[in-house]
């Protein structure tokens, strides 16, 4: 019976890289993956999963209104899926996390769904949020804050390094943009009484 998993982490634990690494798992036995990314994030170009460390692949980029099982399905009926991965899935609405869980029970395929669990004011992000409370599988990746502890948090940072307090919950960016940092680092940061 297919799942439906969520690996989660702040950013800069690896996770565009696992998610490539798992696709190629499945290439390399000769099955076949569809890979999903949100429009929203074109920093290396519309339909791409890129990882910090240089991996890359194709992907099928998806609006935040689009219906993930209808499309699963219509690529399914070209040619067997045998896993979906989905990158930023922090970006997912309510209903995407809803429809993924009907691949994964309707038409049996996994679907492993790597994301941030918050956004830089400690917020879930409703993809993530959906993706705690109904995936089958929890799987949490480890980032490293500066001091050495497990990063679970990302602090948003302007040009000179100052942490940004508010602002739209989605802001398309990287390392120059965010800052992944431990509870403490963060309530410090943040100065969160």
């Amino acid at each position: 019976m297919a799942k439906l998993y969520f690996y989660y982490s702040s950013m800069n634990a690896g996770k565009t890289t696992a998610l490539l690494q798992a696709s190629y798992n499945y290439r390399e036995r000769g099955m076949h993956t569809m890979l999903l990314s949100p429009k929203m994030d074109d920093r290396y170009g519309a339909g791409r999963v890129v990882s910090r460390i240089g991996l890359k692949a194709e992907s099928h980029s998806f609006h935040e209104t689009d219906d993930l099982f209808r499309i699963v399905s219509d690529s399914f009926r070209e040619q067997p899926v045998n896993c979906v991965l989905v990158d930023e899935a922090q970006f997912l609405s309510r209903e995407q996390v809803f429809q993924l869980g009907e691949v994964t029970d309707r038409l049996n395929i996994p679907v492993l769904a790597y994301g941030l669990r918050t956004d830089f004011q400690g917020e879930p992000f409703p993809g993530s949020k959906y993706l705690l409370a109904w995936a089958d599988n929890l799987k949490e990746i480890k980032a490293i804050c500066d001091c050495g502890s497990k990063a679970t948090m990302v602090v948003r940072l302007d040009e000179k390094g100052n942490t940004i307090r508010d602002g739209t919950q989605i802001e398309i960016g990287g390392n120059d943009r965010y800052l992944s940092v431990c509870r403490r680092h963060f309530k410090e940061r943040f100065h969160v009484d």
